[in-house]
């Protein structure tokens, strides 16, 4: 079988494809990918055959990025996903999905929600298509409507033909009952040796918070700054911390650390999840799913796209807190008072200490591990 991988940037949108490229692999499929420009280096390293789409204009991303974090949630999202993802990132894509489909022929199309020119070009050739969730399903069922208007000259009824291909999530349905008529729930196959970490702190006979706040996030304005609030309130707690700041951000821009944390700009997160005793992030998907697949439980402090909503399902279901420090632009909810940063302590601790946090999370985590893998669900499609 031949199956073609597309994505948009961010390592967010590319990552739960990656064991899917991998499994595909494995059976002995050929794979191609496609990928903008920023990815090259991620593809490279992977050693996967790919072919480079076009990048968005440099004026286009650069208006984009600069509007995002000054909106309210509701006109950011219409900006991000119809004008940034459905308009600009799919005229992009396109001319590199078409060339592929008619030189390649492949018998599958998976993608990320995000990427909607491979799934455009599938329709006409009539090849079936999934998308592999990187959010919850209830919000990525929403956006469809808000995109449908820019994919209509791709096709009629574009957007209500992407809602019927089959959907792949790795949220188990405890936490994200799914809307999509055909659904798929997976879990990471890959085996993760517990290593111990580097010898970072005086003792490690302490529990570990790992805090990170993603890639995305170094990239705005203020990313700096919600990191430097989020060490205030854990420098003072009884436990080791390990940062990890995305490439963005200059470790000098924190001045002098405590002795109980380290910075990294990043590492790998299954590496230091079997280690953690609460991780504290924004709540994106990629974070809040690999701890709860760990069973740690979590602390969030959201700030855009899905992460409200992945906080508020978390904090329901009993596998953490959430701090929700306002409800204006990005901009705004990157910035914590010094109110926000006691309450940020004290959900720590209450977490840390508090047992009910650790047996819902890893509830969750049984779940997860008792969903197909997905070698599993490529068969599916075989």
């Amino acid at each position: 079988m031949r199956v073609l991988v597309s994505s948009t940037g961010g390592h967010g949108h590319f990552n739960p494809l990656l064991p899917f490229i991998n499994a595909s692999l494995q059976r002995g499929d050929e794979v191609l990918v496609i990928v903008p420009p920023v990815l090259r280096e991620t593809v490279e390293k992977h050693g996967y055959s790919f072919r480079i789409s076009e990048g968005p204009p440099e004026q286009d991303s650069a208006r984009i990025w600069q509007e995002f974090p000054t909106l309210p949630p509701e006109q950011a999202s219409v900006l991000m996903n119809r004008e940034w993802f459905g308009r600009i990132c799919t005229a992009a894509t396109l001319s590199t999905c078409e060339r592929a489909f008619a030189e390649w022929k492949p018998d599958l199309i998976l993608r990320e929600p995000c990427e909607y020119a491979s799934a455009i070009v599938a329709e006409r050739f009539n090849v079936p298509h999934a998308q592999i969730a990187i959010s919850l399903s209830t919000v990525e069922a929403s956006v469809l409507p808000l995109v449908a208007p820019v994919l209509e000259p791709y096709g009629d009824h574009m957007a209500d033909r992407l809602f019927a291909a089959p959907y792949i999530t790795r949220f188990p349905v405890s936490i994200d009952p799914s809307p999509f008529p055909s659904t798929m729930r997976f879990r990471d196959e890959e085996a993760v040796e517990r290593k111990p970490l580097p010898g970072w702190w005086s003792t490690i006979q302490r529990p570990l918070i790992y805090l990170t706040f993603g890639s995305v996030s170094g990239a705005l304005q203020g990313g700096g700054d919600i990191i430097t609030a989020a060490l205030e309130a854990v420098s003072s707690l009884d436990a080791n911390v390990l940062v990890t700041t995305g490439r963005q951000i200059e470790r000098s821009h924190f001045g002098r650390l405590p002795k109980n944390v380290h910075i990294e700009e990043w590492i790998p997160q299954q590496e230091v999840l079997p280690h953690a005793s609460v991780v504290v992030c924004h709540g994106g998907s990629g974070t809040t799913l690999g701890a709860l697949s760990a069973g740690v439980p979590l602390v969030m402090v959201p700030m855009f796209a899905d992460q409200p909503y992945n906080a508020r399902l978390i904090e329901a279901a009993g596998a953490g807190l959430m701090i929700a420090s306002s409800t204006g632009s990005a901009d705004e909810r990157m910035t914590l008072d010094q109110g926000d940063i006691e309450r940020l302590r004290q959900a720590i601790t209450r977490v840390l200490v508090e047992v009910e946090f650790q047996h819902a999370a890893k509830r969750i985590a049984i779940e997860i591990a008792d969903m197909a893998g997905p070698s599993e669900i490529l068969e599916r499609f075989s």
